[in-house]
């Protein structure tokens, strides 16, 4: 057991390198995740990134959120980092976004996380998360903490690059 554990350690070591793609997608909401506004809600992801130095991934992601009790949905733009704690795949993440609601109303939500990345394989984790997201103008209702789960790709550094040049050889 001990001997698997050190292995799942190197993998998840060796998928922390600067110049590493990242790309995941998860959902939010599903009644995990509450505020005084919403209720029951459901929500999906989508982040795309990079890791500018070892264990430091900028990212940008883009988001939409059905709120089933009012009928409304969100749609969200935002910018991101995560920390990638090297002995075990352990992450901590900071953004901020920009949340339009088809109500017209609109918010300047910073959030942060703290999760997991499981690696499945070689470049594929699950990475549930615990979150929190600050609404700057509505704390009581729009302030919102949950539990999401996501999928994640790791790309091998110039994999996009490369895989770009040979389609315009």
């Amino acid at each position: 057991m001990m001997i698997a554990m050190m292995a799942m350690t190197v993998a998840a070591n060796a998928q922390f390198e600067k110049g590493k793609t990242f790309i995941g997608a998860s959902v939010t909401g599903l009644d995990l995740s509450y505020n005084g506004a919403k209720k029951w809600n459901i929500g999906i992801e989508g982040r795309a990134g990079q890791f500018v130095t070892d264990n430091w991934l900028a990212f940008g992601q883009i988001g939409y959120q059905h709120i089933g009790a009012s009928k409304t949905n969100d749609f969200k733009l935002g910018i991101g980092g995560r920390y990638y704690i090297q002995q075990n795949g352990l992450f901590l993440g900071v953004n901020a976004n920009y949340v339009h609601e088809t109500t017209n109303y609109n918010d300047f939500m910073p959030a942060i996380e703290i999760g997991y990345a499981f690696f499945v394989s070689r470049s594929l984790t699950i990475e549930p998360a615990l979150y929190y997201e600050q609404s700057l103008n509505d704390h009581s209702n729009r302030s919102t903490i949950g539990l999401k789960v996501g999928l994640g790709i790791y790309l091998p550094k110039n994999k996009i690059q490369n895989s770009v040049k040979e389609a315009f050889k």
